[in-house]
């Protein structure tokens, strides 16, 4: 009994054992990793779909490395640009594992192969930033400028296995202590323009109310001429129609207009006339026909001509 029992637990050891050789000898790849396999260090084959694997137990070794898109990030650096500016420049890229026996082989591990790729990124940004202006890097030739890095990374990055999907520029501006001093310039040539700006619409404004008073003037004159000329006619209309009254009634027309006359002249309460009653103005108040004699005034006594001297007689 004592043996069979010895021998049975060996079993279950054996057994054991063998289950455990046999668990280490299968790995899983997950969707989101790809697998090197190495044997005795040496890589033997590389696994980049998911699944369930084998491999040979205590002998084989199994590294896995990150298929997804993964970041790096580049410490802001100051950089002069072509027109001798300095800038704050902060950027980051985006980067993939492609060939994970390179990649093994060139860094080791993506903590190494992010601090080379952060130093390609690095060198990359000062020499693009070194060709463009200052203009073109802050507003005109962002777009291009990132595209001009990613290709320099990229190029570089493939000699680590990796490829660099995108390089993004987060900032792009000048040191703290120009920033002042660039706004208020900026602030000084705005506010330059607005003056100029100014004075020339005064300018104009002037000139619109100069035409605008000349073209009212002009029309004022035609206007006063064409009142003048009306009235003109007017009067003459009135003349004519008088003559034509008095051709038909002369004694009718004296009466109507010296009638018109005495009710011109008396308007209002305090009217006061300084005449003499004999003046032919009131002729109608002596007689309604018209034709009363008026006295005439005292002549003026007559003074004798001076007597005229003899003439001499020879």
């Amino acid at each position: 009994m004592r043996g069979g029992g010895i021998f049975g637990g060996l079993g279950v050891v054996i057994l054991i054992v063998l289950a455990v050789i046999a668990y280490s000898g299968l790995f899983v790849v997950n969707q989101t990793d790809q697998a090197l396999v190495l044997r005795f260090g040496n890589p033997v084959r590389v696994v980049t779909e998911p699944g369930l694997y084998a491999k040979i137990p205590l002998i084989d070794n199994v590294v896995m490395i990150d298929k997804r898109l993964l970041d790096v990030d580049s410490p802001p650096l100051e950089v002069i640009a072509r027109d001798r500016k300095r800038l704050i420049v902060d950027a980051f890229g985006r980067y993939k594992i492609t060939d994970p026996l390179l990649f093994y082989q060139a860094a080791g591990s993506i903590e190494v192969a992010e601090s080379r790729l952060a130093v390609i990124l690095n060198s990359a940004i000062r020499g693009a930033v070194g060709q463009m202006d200052f203009t073109n890097i802050v507003r005109d030739g962002r777009a291009g400028l990132m595209e001009s890095i990613t290709r320099q990374v990229n190029t570089e990055g493939r000699r680590l296995g990796v490829d660099v999907v995108d390089v993004r520029i987060r900032r792009a501006d000048l040191p703290a202590e120009n920033s002042q001093a660039v706004f208020q310039r900026m602030q000084t040539e705005r506010q330059r323009e607005a003056t100029d700006i100014r004075s020339r619409g005064e300018q104009e404004a002037k000139t619109i109310r100069a035409q605008a008073d000349r073209q009212a003037t002009v029309i004022v004159a035609e206007a006063n001429q064409q009142a003048e000329e009306l009235r003109g006619d007017g009067d003459a209309a009135v003349n004519k129609i008088f003559a034509a009254a008095y051709g038909q009634d002369p004694e009718f027309f004296s009466f109507f207009r010296s009638m018109q006359a005495y009710i011109d002249s008396m308007k209002g309460e305090t009217t006061r006339i300084v005449l003499s009653p004999t003046s032919p103005f009131f002729r109608y108040f002596a007689d309604p026909l018209g034709g009363a004699a008026i006295a005439p005034s005292s002549p003026a006594p007559s003074v004798p001509a001076p007597a005229q001297p003899a003439p001499a007689t020879p």
